[in-house]
């Protein structure tokens, strides 16, 4: 197994260097068969590493040089969805950059971010970890500046350079004080150390542990995109859209396998979790507003990542760490796949009319019988009630006790409102047979909601079969009881309220004619320039600029 392990990241590294070496003298299909071949046997070493842990499932570390490999569930399955996701997106660039001048240098570049993303999520030690960290965003800048030609590309690349360099920084600080406080590298070694002595002190008498674990965080807020530090993200669209597809394979989604990785840490901040669900919140009700105001795909399906990557550390912030992992996978794997898709969905798109399909066309031109909808008040029910019902049975049938768990009733709290809002789309869409749509959608809901519950269960037990370090997260995780309940009690009353006036005006009201209200135009120009927080970012780099003028300008007088 330990040699196995260490051609994980040799395997890309070599097909990268014989491309580099021999690409002058190959044919373009002989370079993308080489490095195909290799993503491929990569992808099934992975996956033959990940049935060896299953068959032997004691993690242990692997040394090689100045670094050392970690073979642990969490570093299992993020090198098959790494490896496959890559896999993927080899065989996809093979057609889509044929006419691209630097065909043999991408393929050498996917190569490298491959090699290096493996690094990342099997480093077993503090040097491993950091390097495969910084190299990450060097590599991501080339492959998103791949096209030279492109000015939006350069500038863009430089852009999420500086970001990922600030997400450095911190990881930096945080390696340096554990190796201050304990005096060694090995992340094993690390955690133990911090489960036995959690109460040591670090520089200026701070507790290492939240700290370390502040740290952590400022990095993944960084790294995943989390506001402020959003902005790089929806505008890597510049770049190769195998580049996109290839970043939700532990690059854009890095931050919640960093956090996952540091869980022994975060048992013992508590205040740090509470700052991650915050950001995490506010990112995923900004990401899915903007998601819904683009006309560009890629940007849309950008701003979406953000958002989805705003659920994720929500789901880390209530001490759900496995929770974010399935999530991380999921979303890797559909994401990823979207961003293939986007081209063919621009062609279809070209090809149609744009006619909308209200009554009247439906009638006149598809000859059909105009739809119906369902009473409001009994849809408005169907609405609030079932999906409640749903996540609560299925939850109640894998573990009785998780209405204990107050990250688990926030889970569930985000479930029900996403299962509301698909019947709620159900409600708008006019059909002839409401009532057979309606009940198809519950029946979805219902395989959806349980497979996914199933799922996530065995997955936790699958990273983290010591049910004792899980419990204790959700417990560092929790909040006063009485502020708990009183916040769960006022905003699902805003909630049902809210969704009873949308049901009530949807189906009373119709459409609005007339001009818009000066609310509603102040709150398109706020969305359409995304909450203005690039150009905040632009005036703040002009005015260090100024800055830096006039100081060139004055110390020449010095």
């Amino acid at each position: 197994m330990d040699r196995l392990a260490i051609l994980l990241p040799v395997a890309p590294l070599l097909s990268a260097v014989l491309i580099t070496l021999f690409a002058g003298r190959m044919a373009r299909p002989s370079v993308a068969r080489l490095s195909v071949g290799f993503a491929a046997f990569t992808t099934v070493l992975a996956i033959g590493l990940l049935t060896l842990h299953f068959q032997q499932p004691q993690s242990h570390t692997v040394s090689f040089g100045w670094g050392a490999l970690y073979l642990d569930p969490l570093g299992s399955v993020m090198a098959v969805l790494v490896s496959a996701i890559s896999l993927v997106v080899h065989v996809y660039s093979v057609r889509y950059m044929a006419e691209d001048a630097g065909y043999g240098r991408f393929f050498a570049l996917l190569d490298l971010m491959t090699m290096t993303i493996l690094l990342m999520v099997t480093a077993g030690d503090l040097i491993t970890l950091l390097v495969a960290w910084h190299l990450v965003g060097v590599l991501l800048y080339f492959l998103l500046g791949h096209d030279l030609r492109r000015e939006e590309a350069q500038r863009y690349a430089f852009w999420t350079f500086i970001t990922y360099r600030l997400g450095d920084v911190p990881m930096v600080l945080a390696a340096l004080l554990l190796y201050q406080a304990f005096g060694t590298v090995s992340l094993p070694e690390l955690f133990s150390h911090i489960a036995e002595t959690p109460d040591v002190a670090t520089i200026l008498g701070l507790p290492l542990a939240p700290t370390v674990a502040l740290l952590v965080a400022l990095a993944a807020f960084a790294r995943s995109a989390q506001f402020p530090l959003h902005t790089w993200l929806p505008y890597t669209m510049e770049g190769p859209t195998p580049v996109s597809a290839l970043m939700h394979a532990g690059i854009v989604n890095a931050g919640g396998f960093v956090i996952n990785r540091f869980a022994p840490v975060y048992v013992h901040a508590g205040d740090v979790l509470h700052l991650v669900f915050a950001v995490g919140l506010v990112t995923a009700i900004l990401g899915s507003v903007l998601m819904l105001t683009q006309n560009d795909i890629k940007k849309s399906l950008g701003y979406s990542t953000m958002g989805q990557m705003g659920f994720m550390f929500v789901e880390v912030g209530v001490g759900a760490f496995s929770l974010a992992i399935y999530h991380l996978i999921a979303h890797g794997l559909f994401k990823g796949t979207l961003f293939l898709g986007a081209g063919g969905m621009i062609g279809n798109a070209r090809k149609q009319d744009g006619v909308p399909h209200d009554e009247v066309y439906t009638f006149v031109v598809e000859r059909r019988a105009a739809g119906s909808r369902l009473p409001w008040l009994l849809a408005a029910a169907i609405t609030v009630v079932v999906p409640f019902v749903l996540l609560g049975l299925s939850h109640w049938l894998l573990g009785g006790g998780f209405v204990g768990e107050q990250g688990a009733i926030i889970l569930l709290f985000f479930g029900w409102v996403t299962g509301a809002q698909l019947l709620f789309a159900t409600y708008r869409m006019q059909a002839e047979s409401p009532w057979r749509l309606m009940a198809m959608i519950v029946l979805s809901l219902t395989v959806v909601v349980a497979g996914y519950t199933l799922m996530e269960h065995a997955f936790g037990q699958f990273l983290y079969p010591d049910s004792t370090l899980s419990q204790r997260i959700y417990e560092a995780a929790s909040i006063p009881l009485s502020t708990f309940y009183g916040l769960v009690g006022l905003v699902t009353a805003v909630v049902v309220l809210g969704w009873l006036a949308t049901f009530y005006t949807l189906a009373n009201r119709g459409r609005q004619n007339g001009p818009a209200s000066a609310f509603r135009l102040a709150l398109y120009s706020l969305i359409s320039r995304e909450f203005y927080v690039a150009d905040i970012f632009a005036w703040l780099s002009q005015a260090v600029l100024g800055i830096s003028r006039r100081l060139n300008v004055w110390s020449r007088w010095v």
